[in-house]
């Protein structure tokens, strides 16, 4: 028989895979190390993998779509509406295979490497204005405590114009 949606579920070292044929009656079910993955997906025919979303999400992704298939990234919130009795790998790959055949489920846009460059610098660059903020939050807080003048106060709110005035 020919699998139609595989759903895996990715981890560490150990992936479980989950294979349903168009009837929904199951195909696979398997688990493989990581060593072994890419070679028994090649030996399967093209068909659509599912995977859940998460950091090595988008890097799996171009891996499987290289082999042929069609790959397809479910939010991990829609899985958890399918997972039948305990969480496990096996539970989870049969939960992501169940979800990816349901009509209304909507799957996340696949991120080229430079997509996800850009959300790195952009990431990064929020923290260091949100630890800026926290820097000038304390020492305002600091000087408010400790001195309270009106003169550094007055100081305090040219030093923040300076600071933008630098950043822009």
């Amino acid at each position: 028989m020919t699998i139609e949606t595989l759903g895996v579920d990715i981890a560490k070292n150990v992936f479980q895979l989950h294979g349903v044929n168009g009837n929904g009656g199951v195909v696979i079910k398997r688990r493989v190390t990581r060593d072994q993955l890419l070679e028994v997906l090649a030996q399967i025919d093209q068909c659509t993998i599912v995977i859940e979303a998460c950091t090595g999400a988008f890097c799996w992704a171009r891996k499987f779509e290289a082999l042929g298939h069609r790959v397809r990234i479910i939010s991990p919130q829609y899985v958890k509406l399918f997972v039948r009795r305990q969480k496990n790998d096996g539970n989870d790959a049969e939960a992501i295979c169940t979800a990816a055949r349901q009509p209304h489920i909507s799957f996340v846009p696949k991120k080229t490497v430079e997509q996800r460059d850009i959300q790195a610098l952009h990431r990064a660059r929020q923290r260091m204005v949100n630890h800026r903020t926290a820097v000038i939050c304390s020492a305002t807080i600091w000087m408010r405590r400790r001195i309270a003048s009106p003169e550094l106060l007055r100081l305090t709110n040219e030093g923040r114009k300076i600071i933008r005035k630098i950043e822009t």
